[in-house]
């Protein structure tokens, strides 16, 4: 088996982080690239919203910007001993956008942070990790938040 690109996708959360720890150990152990992405939801992909044209760019715009900046300082203390890093930003949907990244890139292993979402937010957006899983070209780990912090 050999891992030379590792995928790490986040949303900044909690769990993303707790998954990161795993992401940076893979990478070290493996000598492998390590890629950042970060996925803006587009919420006109998945909705029959009607705003203005101009609106919309504008707002997704400045959140990609915000997204670029907060990324581009995401860990920088726990990624620092690794050389080989992208950290990118992508609009859509994230489960698409991360499959289409690993297949686009040939990365040979996924890293996902895991959530509990509840009530409609599990409705409106579901579980990212379990999409990926489910169509993913590669292996992924999944991570959880341990239920124990000891």
């Amino acid at each position: 088996m050999e891992i030379k690109k590792i995928l790490f996708p986040t949303d900044f959360s909690e769990g993303s982080s707790h998954a990161l720890k795993y992401a940076i150990e893979m990478s070290k152990r493996y000598g492998a690239k390590l890629y950042i992405l970060h996925v803006v939801y587009d919420i006109a992909k998945v909705s029959s919203w009607s705003i203005p044209h101009q609106s919309v760019d504008k707002m997704y715009m400045e959140i990609e910007e915000g997204a670029k900046k907060e990324l581009d300082g995401y860990a920088l203390d726990e990624l620092s001993g690794l050389k080989d890093i992208e950290r990118i930003v992508h609009k859509g949907v994230p489960y698409e956008e991360i499959v289409k990244f690993a297949n686009e890139n040939k990365i040979d292993l996924i890293v996902i942070g895991t959530l509990s979402r509840k009530g409609i937010e599990k409705m409106l957006f579901g579980s990212t990790a379990a999409q990926v899983v489910r169509y993913a070209p590669c292996p992924v780990l999944t991570v959880r938040i341990p239920a124990y912090k000891g």
